[in-house]
Parts: C-alpha cells; sequence; structure tokens
C-alpha cells in the first residue's frame, strides 16, 4: 500500500514463490475428474447389485437344459415359462392373498405407529420418556422369543388358518416405525402446533390435521418398508396358514418348489415364479423412491 497525497494506492500481495497456481480451467478439470470418478464408481456398483436380478430374468427365459450351461443369455427365448407357471399354479390367487395382506398390515401399521410417535413427541405426560425407551426396548425381542406365545393367543381366538394373524399384530404398532416417525415429527416447529392449541384444535385433530400432511415423507417410508417385510413374510404364513387357497406368494413359492422336487426341479419355472414375486415390489420402490429417500434421512436430524 503507497500513500500518494490524498490518494491511497493498494498493490495486490505477492504471492510465496512456492505458492502452487491454480487457474479456473484447472479447478474445473479437478472437479469433472472427481464427478467422473464417482459416477464410474457408482455405475459399476449397480451393475454389481443388479446383476443377480438379471441373472434371474435370463435364467427365467432359458430352456430347463441351459439353466447351468454357465451363459447369461439362452440360445433360445422361453417365454412359455411365464404362461406355464400361470397355468400350473394359482399365482393371481397368492398374489391377490398377498396384495390383501400387505394393503391391511401397512394401513394399521402406518395408523397406529404415527398415533403412538405423536403422543411420545408431542404430548407432554408423567414417564414419557421412561415409557419410551421401554417401547423400544421391545424392538431387542428376537422374534423367535414371542413366537409361541403369540401362536397360543391367536389359537385362543379361533384365528389360525385365516388371514387375521398375518395383518392384524400391526394395529399395536412397531417400535421401530415408532421411533423413526418420532424423530421425525420432532423437527416440526413446536410453534405450529401451540398456534393450532391456541385456536382450540384438539390434539387428535393436530395430529390428523397438522402432523400427517408434514411427516409424509417419513410414512411413505414406513409404507414401504412394511409393504416389502409382508410380501416377503414367509414364516408367518406358514406358522398360521393350512389351506392352499390362502397361502400367500412367498409360502406358494415355497410350496411349488417342493412340488417340482417330486418330479425333478423345474429350475426355470422356478425363476419365472420368483420374478413374478420380485417385480411388485420393484415397482413400488420406483414409484416412490423419492419420498422414501427423503424420509429414510430426515427422521434422524432431531432426537
Amino acid at each position: 500500500m503507497v500513500a500518494t497525497g490524498h490518494q491511497t494506492i493498494h498493490r495486490p500481495a505477492r504471492l510465496p514463490a512456492d505458492a502452487p497456481i491454480t487457474s479456473p480451467s484447472m479447478r474445473r478439470r479437478h472437479v469433472s475428474l472427481g464427478a467422473i470418478a464417482l459416477h464410474l464408481t457408482l455405475t459399476a456398483l449397480a451393475i454389481i447389485f443388479c446383476a443377480p436380478f438379471v441373472w434371474l430374468v435370463m435364467t427365467s427365459l432359458k430352456p430347463s437344459d441351459e439353466i447351468f450351461a454357465g451363459t447369461w443369455l439362452p440360445s433360445r427365448w422361453e417365454f412359455g415359462n411365464y404362461r406355464e407357471v400361470f397355468d400350473s399354479i394359482p399365482v393371481l390367487r397368492w398374489m391377490g392373498n398377498t396384495l390383501l395382506v400387505t394393503t391391511l398390515g401397512v394401513v394399521a401399521v402406518v395408523f397406529s405407529s404415527s398415533l403412538v410417535a405423536y403422543g411420545f413427541a408431542r404430548i407432554r405426560f408423567r414417564g414419557r420418556d421412561t415409557l419410551f425407551g421401554l417401547v423400544i426396548a421391545t424392538y431387542l425381542l428376537p422374534g423367535s422369543v414371542t413366537l409361541i406365545p403369540t401362536f397360543l393367543i391367536w389359537n385362543e381366538l379361533g384365528t389360525v388358518n385365516t388371514f387375521w394373524p398375518l395383518w392384524a399384530g400391526n394395529l399395536f404398532g412397531s417400535a421401530f416405525y415408532i421411533f423413526m416417525l418420532r424423530q421425525f415429527m420432532l423437527t416440526i416447529p413446536q410453534d405450529l402446533v401451540d398456534a393450532a392449541r391456541v385456536d382450540g384444535a384438539s390434539f387428535f385433530r393436530i395430529y390428523w390435521s397438522l402432523m400427517l400432511p408434514l411427516v409424509k415423507p417419513a410414512l411413505v417410508a414406513v409404507a414401504i418398508f412394511e409393504a416389502n417385510a409382508k410380501w416377503d413374510d414367509f414364516m408367518t404364513p406358514l406358522i398360521y396358514v393350512n389351506s392352499p387357497d390362502k397361502y400367500t406368494l412367498a409360502l406358494g413359492l415355497a410350496n411349488l418348489r417342493d412340488q417340482y422336487q417330486e418330479l425333478g426341479t423345474q429350475w426355470s419355472l422356478l425363476m419365472a415364479a420368483s420374478v413374478i414375486f420380485t417385480i411388485p415390489m420393484m415397482v413400488l420402490f420406483f414409484l416412490f423412491q423419492r419420498y422414501f429417500m427423503e424420509g429414510a434421512t430426515q427422521s434422524g436430524i432431531k432426537g
């Protein structure tokens, strides 16, 4: 800095001789190379994770004598495998049973878990934190511990070999979903709740009209989690369902494998049935992935 009369001239500071010189073009090149490396890595991981499903689809379209040939592409495309699956087993009935159980289970657990989570997040009462800890502690219990007592309860109620045991337990909520929704509700400003109380809204009105619309991403995430769990559930139908007309897809697919083993395992038909079993959950995830990712990432911001 040099003073000349009433004017001060600022001279740029000199850089050290050994300071690296980076131009804007070099910085852009560095950023672009990093982005390319990231995209290449993510693409490679996506290919690795998608490879089993691609192999499943390719195998379902192969002739039976090419299942273990070691090639991915079949010599001829056997789309008739899917037609044979629909002709030989009641896929549509099993899919309808699974869809019914999944829908009822999702609606029940979303409503019950969100209601309990709202109570723990916004209603003050003595022992709230202790009770919340006990609820979370139930999540640590293995399913095998409560398997026999739960079966005895449903058996006393006379609901074995019905759909009730497959979904009605969700009416009592889930510890994991309660925790997840409570964390999301804690991110909502308390001023909104106080304003609703000043306007005369009841606790249930605040829950229904204010909380549920604001936590929609978390509700969608819970719904997708539970839909996937109910759709893939094999153990519960195996214990409670005896009639083939009440089979779910998971239980029916297992019985289909046993049926084919008696005649020699027909892997191409099993793979075709597995593709039919998998596609609905993939479609569900891709339709609601934006809400799912938002709800899953934001549910732990505040706790």
